[in-house]
């Protein structure tokens, strides 16, 4: 029976292996995060609660009934940590490295777990792409979590406190995983610009993709006077750009005389830039978000379900996602058939991708609306909008219901995380099986659209 489960396995396409190996780590955290000494004395919490944060930490997505710093001894919080590099980096990714670590021979099968797991379209190059992963990563929490210690100690009284802290900060924010010590995410930090600097530049580290940065490092080290960044590179970067200025500006009017009324001009700003940046996926606050306006929480809520860019840290339908859908709208307003950018043209099946991912997302984003304001009666219709799209675009800003949510709408909503962290693309080939190619065609007819 053993050797026919194994064959099975064998069998599987490697999306669903990824969904498998997923569940696994969700498994795997929700036990380290019930070690024993993992909880300050006289804390209990119940399973649910207990799966729901190992499915928020796994899929890095903040969204948390729990108080972190109240209900984790340092302990906890270093096991809480290397959770977060399970959906933050990826489980094969992890896995990779420490079969490289064993010197274990990475086999066809892994390789094209590695292409699934971090959304490439070729095996070659793969396990060298895991170390650049991680070298980088490392690198980027290390740097990172040196500055804020070295910060953090005139607010503690110990080194150790101040590293704990510094560390938790740098690895959360670069994993855009939005889970704070700190009881009010980073309301403390709001007058204090180096922090929200700082966390800005990790949260974008993190979410603006893995290959970009991969580039990004061989341009800067590169010899080669007409080094050229890839199609891939220039529409991420670009896009990512865009959103987070636009998305500043958008929430600076929305909130110039509501949320932000009586700010100075330069906290207004940072307010505005900090909710963007967090909005790709990050979740972290400076302020009260409550106090936001309707059409702000609308606004975020798109910037949520758009999300970060494919192969990194985030969730939601992905940038490349959203501006491959607008820029087909742009081309075909124009009366092209075809997207042309950076002097590339778009493959046709990356648009039906595309258009299927945005269409997909949005049913499985009404299909939780409707369910979460049946089971969550008196909760308003904007707020549970806010909570499933910060879930699907793994972002974990909340309006504060989460704690107060019924059973179901917690499965929602961890559903929605898993989601959100597989990808869109994975999931729908875990449930349609292996991609097929057609060896016939039936006669093509048009049809009245519009």
């Amino acid at each position: 029976m053993h050797l026919k489960q194994r064959l099975k396995f064998q069998r599987m396409t490697p999306a669903r292996v990824i969904v498998v190996y997923y569940f696994i780590a969700i498994t795997v955290s929700a036990i380290l995060l019930n070690l024993p000494g993992v909880h300050r004395p006289g804390v209990h919490i119940s399973f649910m609660d207990s799966l729901f944060t190992a499915v928020s930490a796994v899929s890095v997505t903040g969204l948390s009934v729990i108080d972190v710093g109240s209900t984790y001894t340092t302990f906890g919080l270093i096991m809480f940590m290397v959770v977060l590099h399970f959906g933050g980096i990826g489980v094969m990714s992890i896995g990779t490295f420490f079969w490289l670590i064993v010197r274990r021979k990475i086999g066809l099968r892994e390789r094209q777990l590695i292409m699934v797991d971090h959304n490439q379209y070729s095996m070659a190059g793969a396990v060298k792409l895991i170390r650049e992963i991680m070298k980088i990563m490392i690198l980027i929490e290390l740097i990172g979590g040196s500055v804020l210690t070295l910060y953090f100690t005139k607010f503690y009284d110990s080194f150790s406190e101040a590293l704990l802290h510094g560390m938790f900060h740098a690895v959360t924010s670069t994993t855009n995983a939005g889970f704070t010590i700190q009881s009010d995410s980073l309301h403390f930090y709001f007058n204090d610009y180096f922090v929200q600097l700082i966390t800005m530049a990790l949260i974008i580290l993190g979410a603006i993709g893995f290959p970009v940065l991969i580039e990004v490092k061989r341009f800067l080290s590169s010899k080669e006077p007409a080094f050229r960044f890839s199609l891939f590179a220039k529409i991420t970067s670009a896009t990512f750009g865009i959103l987070l200025l636009v998305g500043a500006g958008i929430v600076l009017l929305l909130e110039a005389f509501h949320g932000f009324r009586g700010m100075a001009w330069h906290e207004a700003i940072f307010a505005a830039l900090f909710h963007s940046v967090s909005a790709r996926s990050a979740g972290l606050t400076t302020m009260d978000i409550t106090q936001f306006s309707e059409a702000t929480d609308i606004f975020i809520s798109a910037l949520m379900f758009i999300g970060a860019s494919p192969s990194s840290v985030g969730g939601g339908i992905r940038t490349t996602t959203f501006a491959i859908a607008i820029l087909f709208l742009i081309s075909f307003a124009r009366g092209k058939s075809v997207i042309q950018i950076f002097g590339r043209e778009i493959e046709l099946v990356d648009v039906f991708r595309s258009y299927a991912v945005i269409l997909i997302a949005i049913l499985m984003v009404l299909a939780a609306t409707m369910i979460m304001t049946i089971t969550e009666q008196g909760v308003p219709a904007t707020a549970l909008l806010f909570e499933i799209t910060s879930a699907f675009g793994t972002c974990g800003m909340s309006l504060g219901i989460t704690p107060d949510l019924s059973g179901i709408g917690k499965v929602v909503l961890m559903f929605l995380m898993f989601v959100g962290r597989v990808g869109l693309i994975s999931f729908l080939f875990t449930l349609g099986g292996k991609p097929q190619k057609l060896n016939y065609h039936y006669p093509k007819e048009r049809v009245i659209i519009g």
